[in-house]
Order: structure tokens, then C-alpha cells, then sequence
């Protein structure tokens, strides 16, 4: 099909995606502060993991990349612009959230817009995927479930192949099945057509293998910014009698401890080496490794970027 061309973009070395002290408020100078000066840089292809709890700020981030909300201070670049009103940049940037709202339209009517608006439209993408997701094309969005929304939302996000694909826990209502579908059809598109892809989701484990970065938000503060690479294997969970867990972790960064009947689980922050696992397996201590969920809830937790950021840290 054709469309519009593809706009400007950032210069050579650029980034894609630029946050420099972003902070957004609500309700004036006292009010909630969704953001609090959040810095980071997204460079390049990737796919990253916007991580966090509930109102910890990931979906007024996300709209403020897609030109939906406004920044109180700070400044956002998307492909080296300002995405407010800008239409060279929305229009190589989706947004699909949870919630997503959609006029009263038929699905197909739906896809059309899809491809009326995005100048990179994957039609052939898009059929495929209708049929992957078994949504009836002609049947009224407001009729569909609230997982065949979620998988219209998948189709849309997809099948834009825009530079900047945003998705706002796009599994939600999703069974186990159908979730794994759009980590297999994410990963193959994405494969085929690198973009920046920013994926805000709870269910971090069943993500960790896409994830190229992290970016971890706790009360609107940016705690964590990591290549995910770079943080497996940086947490570890020491279980065993209490004596040798306080032998082990002495002079050591724990981020919990909790004790029970001559027993102590430290989570404690850093890398092991051989001699780590001879003198836990001495002490007949239990070593596990941190997944990436649990590291998200402990960067969120403890609020401290450095305590669980690597050497490599983006």
C-alpha cells in the first residue's frame, strides 16, 4: 500500500526514544506525581520491559511517549521530536493499552483504519493474525469479549510495524494459550522487522526471554535501568540454618532477611564464584537465582537503583 513517507527520525547515534528529567503531576503543584524526573535513553532496535506496580507511573509513561499526556517538567523526544501533536511521529508510533477504546466499528473496519493511519502497514501480517486469534471480521467491537478486544488490540500493535510500538499489558484477559501466541508472534515480527518495543507488563517471568532491557518505575521514580543480560544471575536467594546465612552474606549487600525456627531466607545482592558455592555448599546452604520478577519487586521495594544494578547498566 502507500502512505505517508516515514517522516524525520533521530540523526545517526540519536535515540529513539529520549527522557530527560520527565516529571508529570496531577492536580497542580501539591497534587499526585505520577512521574518524578525520569532519565533514560532507548537506542536502537530493542525490546524493553517497563516494569513496575500497579500506579507506579508505566501507563502515564507511555502515553506521554505517544503524545497522549504531557510532561509538568522535563523533556520527551520521540525519533528525535516532540511527539505532542506531531504527526510525522505518531504516525510511526501505537500506543495499544489494556483499556483500549474504540468507536463503534466492525473488526475490519478496525484493520482499515489501522492501515489508513500507520504508513507501514503489514496487511498480509494483519490477516494472518486475525485467523491466528480466530476474531470474526465482521462482528461490532463492542460485542467482542474482553479477550477478543485484547487480541484486536495485539493485531493492531503488530501489524503497524511502527518505530515505536508501545503496549500497555496488552495480555490482560488473555488465556495461557493465546498469551504465549503473542509472545511467539511478537518475537518472529519483531525478528523480521526490528523496532523499539516498549512492553509494560505484570507477568515479567513469562517475558523474561524477550526482554532485551529493563526499565523498572517505583511511585513515578525510575529504580532500575538494565540490560537483562546483565542482571541475571545479580540476585540470589540464600536459604538455610541461621548461623551459616550470616556467615555467608557477612560484609555482604542483602536486600530481605526473614527468619523462622533456626532458619534464615537473605536475598543478597551480587555475583557467586566457585569459592561462593563451596563455602555455601559447606554451610549446606541453598543457593537460588533471583528470576526477573522477583528482581523487579525487590527494586521496587528498596527503591535503590544501585543496589541491584550491574557493572553493565544501561
Amino acid at each position: 500500500m502507500t502512505g505517508p513517507g516515514p517522516g524525520p527520525g533521530p540523526g545517526p547515534g540519536e535515540p529513539v526514544v529520549s527522557l530527560a528529567g520527565v516529571t508529570r503531576r496531577f492536580g497542580g503543584a501539591g497534587g499526585h506525581e505520577a512521574l518524578a524526573g525520569v532519565t533514560a535513553d532507548i537506542h536502537g532496535p530493542c525490546i524493553v520491559g517497563l516494569l513496575g506496580r500497579n500506579g507506579a507511573g508505566k501507563t502515564t509513561l507511555l502515553r506521554s511517549l505517544a503524545g497522549q499526556d504531557f510532561a509538568s517538567a522535563g523533556t520527551i523526544r520521540v525519533l528525535g521530536a516532540d511527539p505532542v501533536e506531531n504527526d510525522a511521529v505518531l504516525r510511526r508510533t501505537t500506543l495499544i493499552r489494556e483499556d483500549q477504546t474504540y468507536p463503534d466499528l466492525k473488526v475490519r473496519q478496525a484493520l482499515a483504519a489501522g492501515a489508513l493511519f500507520h504508513p507501514k502497514w503489514d496487511a498480509e501480517l494483519a490477516a494472518e493474525l486475525l485467523e491466528a486469534y480466530e476474531l470474526p471480521p465482521d462482528r461490532s467491537i463492542k460485542k467482542l469479549s474482553r479477550g477478543m478486544r485484547a487480541a484486536l488490540g495485539i493485531i493492531l500493535g503488530l501489524a503497524a510495524h511502527a518505530d515505536v510500538t508501545l503496549f500497555d499489558e496488552p495480555v490482560a484477559g488473555l488465556d495461557a494459550v493465546v498469551r504465549d501466541m503473542f509472545y511467539r508472534h511478537l518475537l518472529a515480527d519483531y525478528t523480521a522487522h526490528p523496532r523499539c518495543v516498549i512492553l509494560s507488563t505484570h507477568l515479567i517471568d513469562e517475558v523474561a526471554d524477550l526482554l532485551e532491557r529493563i526499565l523498572i518505575l517505583d511511585h513515578g521514580r525510575l529504580v532500575l535501568d538494565a540490560l537483562t543480560d546483565d542482571l541475571r544471575g545479580n540476585a540470589v536467594t540464600v536459604t538455610g540454618p541461621t548461623p551459616g546465612v550470616e556467615r555467608f552474606v557477612a560484609d555482604r549487600t542483602t536486600l530481605s532477611r526473614r527468619a523462622l525456627a533456626g532458619r534464615t531466607t537473605a536475598v543478597m545482592a551480587g555475583r557467586l564464584d566457585d569459592r561462593d558455592r563451596q563455602l555455601a555448599e559447606h554451610l549446606r546452604l541453598d543457593l537460588r537465582p533471583l528470576t526477573l520478577q522477583q528482581l523487579a519487586m525487590h527494586a521496587a521495594g528498596s527503591g535503590s537503583r544501585a543496589t541491584l544494578s550491574p557493572a553493565g547498566t544501561v
